[in-house]
């Protein structure tokens, strides 16, 4: 006869030595830390947790929501309670504050992840809250958005009026049939470079916007048609100076859809912007297609590729591939983060598909914002 198993007896003395052994962890910790039941009663709480709420009294048995006022990136209450009832798995921000009795305001880490509070097979449910104060975090990435806004507005007018000068020289300097290769070269190499300029004051200009918040979307029609043939016009000599071909794919059944046209453009010259850049030989086909509730426009290319690992990374700031083909040519490694906040903007989806030596596709579902 097979021995049916038990689960170990947890004796209250037993319980007792794990209780202590869990409190003076807890209380080694530098995070604050607050452990609620299910009726949102404190259970456990640490010293750092009481010096960030300000409170040199036990907080036993007192409800937390009668603690802890917080308030959002717009300085509204948050309705706390819900929101820990609501938490089925962890959940964690650095956009919430806290607010004090004399109404200063700290910025927080805020963790909440349900647990079990009880030791044995009958232990109560509950919650621990993690607390971190980020103020001095929280500025210094103020002060770092509040620079890139002001360099990245002050230097695009230089630019411009550079871009401009240069693209003048190099007209009137072709017209006038000179056949000196050395000043050609000048002018395009200084013409190439102002461009990169450019586009990096842009990226940086809409980063700085996107981590604030400050983006705004303004709704309107779209046809899909107009704005895919706009783009690969647009890229046409781009690509033709690396003799690439640029083709369009488009399904005639397409309909207008409602979405912030100024940001799908944006995104699809990034990603456009990229495929001609890591594309020696080939072409570069943009295309628009159907799909529920929205349109599925994509970028294909004929380059060389991204590796498996790369591709969980292409959105990060900052991040560039150590492949030495991606090395060559210049980059910030901010277009395609800028692009997944401005999708996270549209409520738009974007996939990759890429195979090292065999190209890459870029594909984004655009959402009918109606």
């Amino acid at each position: 006869m097979a021995s049916t198993k038990h689960p170990p007896v947890v004796t209250p003395k037993i319980a007792e030595l794990e209780r202590e052994r869990l409190i003076s962890l807890i209380n080694s910790m530098g995070d604050g830390v607050v452990a609620i039941d299910e009726n949102f009663k404190i259970v456990v709480t640490n010293g750092a947790a009481l010096n960030i709420l300000d409170i040199n009294t036990s907080l036993a048995n007192r409800k937390v929501t009668d603690i802890l006022h917080l308030i959002d990136k717009n300085n509204k209450p948050i309705k706390l309670e819900k929101l820990i009832a609501d938490t089925k798995t962890s959940l964690a921000s650095r956009d919430w504050k806290l607010k004090y009795a004399d109404n200063n305001v700290i910025n927080l880490y805020t963790s909440i992840a349900p647990v079990r509070l009880g030791y044995g097979q009958k232990g109560m449910k509950g919650y621990v809250i993690l607390l971190r104060d980020i103020t001095r975090e929280k500025s210094l990435e103020e002060e770092r958005d509040e620079f890139i806004s002001v360099a990245s507005h002050e230097l695009r007018t230089p630019l411009a009026i550079a871009e401009g000068n240069i693209s003048n020289a190099e007209f009137i300097f072709h017209k006038s049939g000179s056949e000196d290769k050395a000043v050609s070269d000048a002018l395009a190499q200084a013409h190439t470079q102002i461009t990169f300029l450019a586009g990096l004051v842009n990226d940086l200009a809409t980063l700085s916007r996107a981590e604030r918040g400050n983006l705004t979307l303004d709704i309107e029609s779209i046809n899909a048609h107009e704005v895919v043939n706009e783009v690969a016009k647009a890229y046409q000599p781009e690509a033709a100076a690396k003799q690439l071909g640029i083709k369009t794919e488009l399904d005639p059944s397409l309909e207008l859809i409602k979405s912030g046209k100024l940001y799908v453009r944006e995104i699809l010259q990034n990603f456009v912007t990229n495929a001609i850049k890591y594309t020696e030989k080939g072409h570069v086909t943009i295309g628009a297609r159907k799909a529920a509730g929205g349109v599925k426009f994509y970028v294909a290319d004929t380059g060389i590729g991204i590796s498996k690992t790369d591709q969980q990374k292409v959105f990060e700031k900052f991040f560039r591939s150590e492949d030495y083909r991606t090395r060559v040519n210049n980059g910030t490694g901010l277009g395609l983060y800028v692009t997944q906040k401005l999708a996270s903007l549209l409520k738009a989806k974007i996939e990759v598909e890429s195979e090292l030596d065999k190209g890459s596709t870029f594909t984004i579902f655009i959402p009918n914002l109606r």
